[in-house]
C-alpha cells in the first residue's frame, strides 16, 4: 500500500448521503477522512473538478483462467482490464483454471499464479462439485481463504467442474450454512435443457440465434431457482443467484424472500444492453449461458434492478481464444459460451442506467457497494467512508467513445461490445491509495493484493 497521504477534491463525490462537493483523503491505503471542498482546493490536492469520484467497483463475477487456461486470460491481462474499467476488487471463479478451485490444493495453485501479477485488488470464490464436500471448510480457514462457493445445477462447460444434482446441493448447504458462508448458483435445470435440445433445432441449424436461445429455455432457470429457494429455505444456507437472464425468475426471487430465504440476485450487463432480436446470425459473440433473451425480457430486468429484486451487477467477464468463438462457422452449437466484459462493465451499465433514469447512485449500490457485501467485504470495500480501502474511481459520465480493437486490454478482444458508443470513461484508478491507471496509460508498481475470506481458525 502508499505510505504517503493521497487527497482527491472532485464536485462529484458520491457518499453514503449522496453526491456533493468533497474533499477525500487516503494514508496507508485507507480512506481517512470525507470533508467538505473550499473554493479553490488549496495546494497538495489533486483536483479532479466536475469529474465523479466514485468507489472502486467490485466485479464480483470474473473467470481469469489462471492457472492452466492462460491462453484464455490471466491475472495480469485481467487486472489490467479491471484497473481501466474502473474495478479496483475481482473476486475470481473456481472453474476454468486448471487445477479447479475445489480443495485446498487448487486454492494454493492459485493464490500462488496470482501473486505479484495483479494491478487491482483480488478474491476467490471456492467450487462445490460432486465428492468434494469434505474439503470446503479448509478452503475457510486462515488468511488465504476463499470468500464463498460457487456451483452448477447444469453442465459447466468444462470437464474439471462437474454440476450438482440434488442430493449434492442438500449436502452442500447444510455445510456452506454450518461454516456461515455463502453459496453461488448457477440456475439452469440440466433435465429442462436437455429436453429442449431436440426440439431447439439448434443442431439442424446452428447458426441461428433463435435456436441456440430456444435450447435455453426460461423454463430451466425458472426451475432451477425454485429448487435453490426451497433447499436454502430447509437448510438455512445464504445463496446467491448469478447471472439472472430470465424476468419470469423474479417473482420466484421475490417470494423466496418474502418467506425468509437469505437469497440475493445478480443481472449482468449483456442482459441490461443486448436483445436477441438484435443478435444476427452466425453472431457467436454473443453466445452465454444463460442466453440473451428478449428486449421486453431486457426492460423487466431493468424493472428488478429498480424494485430491488436484482440487487447487482457482475460481469461475469468469460473470455477465450477467438478460434473457440467458431468465428467461420458461425455456430453457437460450437462456440464457447461467454462474454468478454470486465474493462467495460461501468461504461456499459452506465450507458443503459441513464437512458431509463437511474442515478450515478444506483450504479454504485449495484457495482460497489452491494457486491462487496456479497462478498463478506462490507465495510472494507465498495463505498467511500472513514476507515474503508482507498480503492477509488475518477470517470466522467458525461464523456462517450466507441469502443475499438486498440483500447481492449482483456488478453483477446473479441467482446460484442466491440463497435458500441458507450457513456461514461474511466480517467484514474486507485488502488489502495496509488494511481494504478491514468487516462489510458498504467502507472506504478502493482497494486494489488489478496483479500482473504469470512472466517479464520
Amino acid at each position: 500500500m502508499s505510505d504517503a497521504a493521497i487527497r482527491i477534491a472532485s464536485r462529484r463525490v458520491v457518499t453514503g448521503r449522496g453526491i456533493r462537493p468533497a474533499v477525500v483523503t487516503a494514508e496507508r491505503g485507507v480512506l481517512r477522512s470525507v470533508e467538505p471542498l473550499q473554493d479553490p482546493p488549496g495546494q497538495d490536492i489533486l483536483d479532479v473538478g466536475d469529474r465523479v469520484l466514485m468507489a472502486g467497483l467490485v466485479d464480483s463475477h470474473v473467470h481469469v483462467n489462471e492457472p492452466g487456461r492462460t491462453e484464455w486470460e490471466g491475472f495480469a491481462s485481467a487486472t489490467r482490464a479491471a484497473a481501466a474499467g474502473g474495478v479496483t476488487t475481482i473476486v475470481d471463479m473456481p472453474l476454468n483454471s486448471v487445477p479447479a478451485t475445489v480443495d485446498e490444493a487448487g486454492l494454493r495453485a492459485k493464490l500462488d499464479a496470482a501473486r505479484g501479477r495483479c494491478m487491482v485488488n483480488y478474491g476467490v470464490w471456492g467450487g462445490v462439485v460432486p465428492g468434494n464436500l469434505a474439503a470446503l471448510d479448509a478452503m475457510t480457514r486462515g488468511e488465504r481463504a476463499v470468500l464463498g462457493f460457487k456451483c452448477f445445477l447444469s453442465p459447466s462447460g468444462v470437464d474439471e467442474f462437474g454440476h450438482v444434482g440434488t442430493p449434492d446441493l442438500r449436502a452442500a448447504m447444510r455445510e456452506v450454512a454450518r461454516l456461515d458462508s455463502v453459496l453461488l448458483v448457477h440456475a439452469e435445470a440440466p433435465e429442462i435443457i436437455e429436453a429442449a435440445a431436440g426440439a431447439s433445432g439448434l443442431s439442424e441449424h446452428p447458426r441461428r440465434y433463435a435456436a441456440f436461445l430456444a435450447s435455453r429455455p426460461i423454463q430451466a432457470e425458472v426451475r432451477a431457482i425454485a429448487l435453490v429457494a426451497d433447499l436454502a429455505h430447509e437448510t438455512r444456507c445464504a445463496v446467491h443467484i448469478v447471472h439472472v437472464s430470465a424476468a419470469e425468475s423474479l417473482p420466484v426471487i421475490e417470494a423466496a424472500r418474502a418467506r425468509g430465504v437469505r437469497l440475493s440476485a445478480e443481472t449482468c450487463p449483456h442482459y441490461l444492453g443486448f436483445a436477441a432480436e438484435e443478435i444476427p446470425d452466425g453472431a457467436t459473440l454473443f453466445k452465454c449461458a444463460p442466453p440473451i433473451r428478449d428486449a421486453a425480457n431486457r426492460e423487466r430486468l431493468w424493472e428488478g434492478l429498480r424494485r430491488g429484486t436484482l440487487e447487482m451487477v457482475a460481469t461475469d467477464h468469460s473470455p477465450c481464444p477467438p478460434a473457440m468463438k467458431a468465428p467461420e462457422s458461425g455456430s453457437f452449437a460450437a462456440a464457447w459460451g461467454g462474454i468478454a466484459s470486465l474493462q467495460f462493465g461501468l461504461s456499459a451499465v452506465w450507458t443503459e442506467a441513464r437512458r431509463r433514469g437511474f442515478t450515478i447512485e444506483d450504479v454504485t449500490r449495484w457495482m460497489c457497494e452491494r457486491p462487496a457485501r456479497l462478498a463478506g467485504l462490507a465495510g472494507r470495500k465498495g463505498r467511500i467512508a472513514p476507515g474503508y480501502d482507498a480503492d477509488l474511481v475518477v470517470w466522467n459520465p458525461e464523456d462517450e467513445r466507441v469502443i475499438d480493437a486498440g483500447m481492449i486490454e482483456h488478453r483477446h478482444k473479441a467482446t460484442p461490445w466491440a463497435g458500441w458508443r458507450l457513456a461514461g470513461v474511466v480517467e484514474m484508478t486507485i488502488v489502495r491509495g496509488r494511481v494504478v491507471y491514468e487516462r489510458g496509460e498504467f502507472i506504478g508498481e502493482l497494486a494489488g493484493e489478496f483479500v482473504g475470506g469470512r472466517r479464520n481458525g
